[in-house]
C-alpha cells in the first residue's frame, strides 16, 4: 500500500526517470549509432474482459441503479422529497461542524488518503517535468473536460493517399484519440461514475464519426477533387447510426480487446524503439490493436526522447529504422524518409509467407523485397531479431510481467516507461560490471 501510494503521488517524476536513465546509458557508451528496431507487444490491462458493454447495456444498468436509488430514498424519507436539508445543517452550530468535517475530508482527498478514490491522473505525456499538482482553491470546481475536440480536416492531406470516406472517418478518430491523450479522464472506483464515463466514450465515438462523415460530404459537394478533376459516380450513401455502436470496457475504458496468438486480451499495445545494444530509446503505449499507424509516431518519440536526454545530432544515431510487416504503411514510411531523412526497412511480407502478400506487388514493395534480400539489407534487418524481440521475451518470460497493474492510458504509460527504465538500468549496470572486470 505504501509503495502504491508513493507511485501514485510521484507519478510525474517517476515517468521522467526513463529519460534520466537514458542519459546514464549514453554516458556509459551504450547509445551509439546503428539500426534502431521498432516493435510492439500486447500486454493485458487491469480490466475485466467480460464487461465490454454496448451503449444499451450501460444505459439500462444506469437506469436500473437510478430506480433502485429512488426506491431506497422513498423508503428512507417517506413523504419527504429527499432534498430537504439534513438536521445538522439546520442550525449554525451544526453547519460549523459539518463544514469543519468537510474541510478535513477535502485535505485528506488532496493528500491521496481517501480510500474510495483512485489516484488523480498523472501528467500528460508531453509535460512530465513538473511533479507538483495544480492548486485548486477550496470551493472551486474542477474545469469540465470536453469529450470531443474541435475537429479540423485538411482535405489535401487526407486525400493524398486516397481511401474515400474511410480516410475521413479515420482522421476524426485519430483526432479524438489525440484529444483523449491531452485531456485524460480519471478512472475512479465508483462503478456508477465509470458507467457514465463509458457512456460518454461511446457518445464521443459517435460524434467523431458524424464529424468525419459531415466533412467528407462537404468535400464531395465541392464537385471536384483537389487536383481539379471531377468526381466520378456519386458517393455511396452512408448515415451514421442514431445510437452509438460498439462496446467499451467499464473497468478501464481506455483499454481495448487486443488480438494475441491465442485469442484476445483486454489491454494495451506497448511500443518500443531499441538500439543494437538493446537499450530502449523510446517506450510508448497505444490501445490500437495493430502496428499499422505506429511507425512515424515511434520515430518521432525516439528523436524527442534522445533530445530530452541532451544527446546532440540525434538523427546520426538512427542509421536505419527496422520494423516487421505490421508496420507497412507507405504514407508513414514516406514521412520518416522525407521529413527525418532516415532510411526505413519494413518487410512487406510476414516471415512465414512463401509468396508476396496479396495487394503488395507494386514497385515499392518489390523494391523493398530486393533491398532486404541484398547482403547489406539482410544484415541490417536481421538485427531486429537480436534487439527488440529478446527484450519482450525477457520482460514477459524472465521477469514475469504479463499484465499492467494500473488503469487509464496515462497511468499505464507511466508503468510501461518504468518497466523499460529498469531494463535500461540493468543493462547499464551489467555493462559497468563487465567493463570493471576487464
Amino acid at each position: 500500500m505504501t509503495v502504491a501510494r508513493f507511485i501514485c503521488r510521484h507519478g510525474r517524476a517517476l515517468s521522467a526517470l526513463f529519460t534520466e536513465v537514458l542519459k546514464l546509458c549514453h554516458q556509459a557508451g551504450l547509445v551509439k549509432s546503428g539500426v534502431v528496431s521498432i516493435d510492439g507487444t500486447r500486454i493485458a490491462g487491469s480490466a475485466n474482459p467480460d464487461v465490454n458493454l454496448a451503449f444499451e447495456q450501460i444505459a439500462l444498468e444506469i437506469v436500473a441503479q437510478t430506480k433502485a436509488t429512488d426506491e431506497a430514498e422513498d423508503q428512507k424519507f417517506g413523504e419527504g422529497r429527499g432534498d430537504e436539508l439534513p438536521e445538522e445543517l439546520r442550525t449554525p452550530e451544526g453547519r460549523r461542524k459539518f463544514l469543519r468535517r468537510a474541510r478535513q475530508a477535502l485535505r485528506r482527498d488532496e493528500e491521496g488518503e481517501r480510500p474510495e478514490r483512485i489516484e488523480e491522473p498523472d501528467a500528460e505525456p508531453e509535460t512530465e517535468e513538473s511533479d507538483a499538482e495544480p492548486d485548486v482553491e477550496a470551493g472551486t470546481e474542477e474545469p469540465e473536460r470536453t469529450p470531443t475536440p474541435d475537429f479540423e480536416f485538411d482535405a489535401e492531406r487526407i486525400t493524398d493517399a486516397g481511401g474515400g470516406r474511410r480516410r475521413w472517418l479515420s482522421e476524426a478518430k485519430r483526432q479524438l484519440e489525440q484529444h483523449r491523450w491531452e485531456s485524460p479522464d480519471p478512472i475512479v472506483r465508483s462503478r456508477v461514475e465509470r458507467l457514465l464515463l463509458a457512456l460518454g466514450r461511446l457518445e464521443a465515438d459517435l460524434s467523431a464519426e458524424c464529424a468525419g462523415n459531415e466533412a467528407y460530404e462537404a468535400y464531395r459537394r465541392q464537385g471536384r477533387m483537389r487536383d481539379g478533376r471531377r468526381f466520378g459516380r456519386p458517393a455511396d450513401p452512408y448515415q451514421p447510426p442514431e445510437v452509438p455502436e460498439g462496446k467499451v470496457n467499464v473497468t478501464d475504458p481506455d483499454s481495448r480487446p487486443i488480438p494475441v496468438g491465442f485469442g484476445f486480451v483486454q489491454g494495451y499495445n506497448g511500443q518500443t524503439a531499441v538500439n543494437e545494444n538493446q537499450i530502449v530509446l523510446a517506450a510508448e503505449i497505444t490501445n490500437l490493436s495493430t502496428d499499422f499507424s505506429q511507425l512515424s509516431p515511434m520515430v518521432n518519440a525516439t528523436l524527442q526522447e534522445l533530445s530530452r536526454a541532451g544527446i546532440t545530432d540525434v538523427r546520426r544515431l538512427l542509421e536505419a529504422v527496422a520494423a516487421d510487416a505490421g508496420y507497412w504503411n507507405e504514407q508513414q514510411m514516406d514521412d520518416v524518409v522525407n521529413n527525418e531523412h532516415i532510411p526505413v526497412l519494413v518487410a512487406p511480407d510476414k516471415g512465414s509467407r512463401a509468396t508476396p502478400k496479396r495487394g503488395l506487388t507494386d514497385g515499392r514493395a518489390n523494391w523493398m523485397r530486393t533491398v532486404l534480400k541484398s547482403e547489406d539489407g539482410h544484415r541490417r534487418y536481421a538485427k531486429r531479431k537480436q534487439t527488440v524481440e529478446p527484450l519482450y521475451g525477457d520482460t514477459k518470460h524472465n521477469r514475469g510481467f504479463i499484465r499492467f497493474h494500473r488503469r487509464g492510458r496515462v497511468k499505464v504509460r507511466t508503468e510501461f516507461r518504468l518497466l523499460m527504465m529498469t531494463h535500461n538500468l540493468t543493462k547499464a549496470y551489467r555493462h559497468q560490471i563487465a567493463t570493471t572486470a576487464a
